[in-house]
């Protein structure tokens, strides 16, 4: 990956999370529940639930939400079951695009996606035409400007498991195994090494590089899939620069 990975431009991302309060705790209540109906309510041996757990701390969601979402996966109150389906296709320049998604509604989610891939050029693929460019990893985001030593990170991360650490401009960032996230998460932790983000993704094998044109109309299409409520998460191999690189 490049230093302008999509898990270092940390600012962004939380400014359009913040913007999307509303959207975000609906779709980190389908995950909670989608987990909790998965592996269970006790977030020990159930690593989806214990990510979207931490994702709904991270970004502030109401405990009564959490609270229901979890009594909802687990049977306790009727309503909509959710089905999960991964979506994959080609954006703008040809990147590509997959999308984890949440429904209620098979049909209606598939119109929808199909609708924003052709909106600006792209086109909705078939189950796994763009998926072998991605690998599951875990990542975690350390802040450099909190003073961490380069190599003492690396010396901790690597000898809980961690693949890799990449120093980017303004952050170190860790690659793992997913199953080696718990080990590598709870050394960081026992050393006081606090995270910005950690989650368990897809990373592209590779990064393509776009023109500004062709950056603006991935950014629109990315958004498109942000705003709807199905879609849980979006992952491409596009590398977008940051925006205030671009002004």
């Amino acid at each position: 990956m490049s230093g302008h990975s999509k898990w270092a431009n940390i600012k962004h991302k939380k400014g359009k999370a913040d913007a999307a309060r509303g959207k975000i705790t609906t779709k980190i209540g389908r995950e909670i529940t989608i987990a909790v109906q998965m592996g269970g309510p006790d977030p020990v041996g159930n690593m989806r639930l214990k990510l979207a757990l931490a994702k709904a701390k991270a970004n502030n969601i109401p405990k009564d939400n959490i609270k229901r979402a979890i009594a909802k996966g687990a049977g306790e109150n009727s309503g909509a079951k959710y089905e999960e389906i991964t979506y994959e296709g080609y954006g703008p320049a040809g990147v590509a695009i997959m999308l984890d998604v949440l429904t209620d509604n098979r049909n209606r989610a598939a119109a929808d996606i199909r609708h924003a891939f052709t909106k600006h050029g792209g086109n909705m693929g078939e189950t796994g035409s763009v998926g072998w460019m991605f690998k599951r990893k875990g990542i975690f985001t350390i802040d450099k400007e909190a003073g961490y030593d380069e190599d003492e990170v690396m010396m901790i991360a690597l000898d809980a498991g961690a693949e890799d650490l990449k120093s980017m401009e303004d952050s170190f960032e860790i690659v793992t195994q997913p199953e080696d996230y718990d080990a590598v998460e709870k050394a960081l932790a026992d050393n006081n090494i606090e995270t910005v983000m950690s989650e368990i993704t897809m990373v592209p094998d590779t990064m393509v590089q776009l023109s500004a044109e062709d950056a603006e109309k991935v950014r629109k299409t990315i958004d498109m899939f942000d705003d709807m409520d199905d879609v849980q998460e979006v992952y491409t191999n596009a590398d977008l620069p940051d925006e205030d690189d671009e002004e």
